[in-house]
C-alpha cells in the first residue's frame, strides 16, 4: 500500500470556500450538506490534489500578514502565475506574489477566504531519489 497525504479544512463559510476552490480550478467531486444548510464533507480534486472540506464554526487558526501561519496548504502545479491569478480573482488575499525562490523555483501565497494559507509552487517535496 502507498501512502497518500489529503488535506483537511473546516471553514466558517463551507460553501464559500468550496466556490473559492472552483474558482482555482478544483472539481467538487462530492458533497453531502446537513439539514441546517452546513457541509458535512466535501471533496475537491485539482488533478491528484484533493481537498476534504467541512463546515467548522471554530476559528482555531491565526493570521500572520505576509509570514508563514505555520500550518496551510502547499500546492505544487506546473504554473504558479495562473493558478495565483485565479485564486486571487476568486476573491484570495495577496500575501506573496509569484517569485523565484533561492533555489530557482517558482512560488506564491495567498490567504483563503478564511484566511488559510495557501503555498502554490514547483517544487516537489519529499522526492526520494
Amino acid at each position: 500500500m502507498t501512502a497518500r497525504l489529503f488535506a483537511y479544512l473546516g471553514y466558517r463559510d463551507a460553501p464559500a470556500a468550496l466556490s473559492w476552490l472552483r474558482a482555482c480550478g478544483f472539481e467538487i467531486v462530492r458533497r453531502i450538506d446537513g439539514d441546517d444548510g452546513q457541509v458535512l464533507h466535501a471533496e475537491a480534486r485539482l488533478d491528484d490534489a484533493v481537498v476534504i472540506v467541512a463546515s467548522n464554526e471554530e476559528d482555531d487558526h491565526a493570521v500572520l500578514v505576509r509570514r508563514p501561519t505555520g500550518h496551510g496548504i502547499y500546492l505544487m502545479v506546473n504554473d504558479v502565475d495562473a493558478l495565483y491569478a485565479r485564486a486571487v480573482a476568486g476573491g484570495a488575499t495577496p500575501e506573496v506574489p509569484p517569485e523565484y525562490t533561492e533555489w530557482m523555483t517558482r512560488h506564491a501565497r495567498v490567504l483563503d477566504l478564511e484566511g488559510v494559507e495557501w503555498t502554490f509552487g514547483s517544487y516537489e517535496p519529499a522526492v526520494l531519489n
